[in-house]
């Protein structure tokens, strides 16, 4: 189950990729289709979110910071 580090409220477009940057900001960049390049990465929002090791850390549905505990060690 994953928990909400910091309500953002970003907007998401299709064709793009939203990510928490090593920063602690969210990022976007455009995804590569069918010949096009992807790539130019642009700041979004500022989070200031600081990661903690173990967790992986995604943009949900409602354009908010969450963050999941790493599977590891399963088999």
């Amino acid at each position: 189950m994953a928990e909400k580090v910091k309500t953002v409220g970003v907007t998401k477009e299709s064709g793009y990729l939203y990510y928490l940057g090593k920063d602690g900001h969210v990022w976007r960049s455009k995804m590569a289709r069918a010949g096009q390049k992807g790539g130019q990465a642009a700041k979004v929002a500022d989070a200031g979110v600081v990661r903690e090791s173990g967790y992986l850390y995604f943009i949900d549905k409602k354009g908010d910071v969450s963050r999941s505990k790493m599977a590891r060690g399963r088999k």
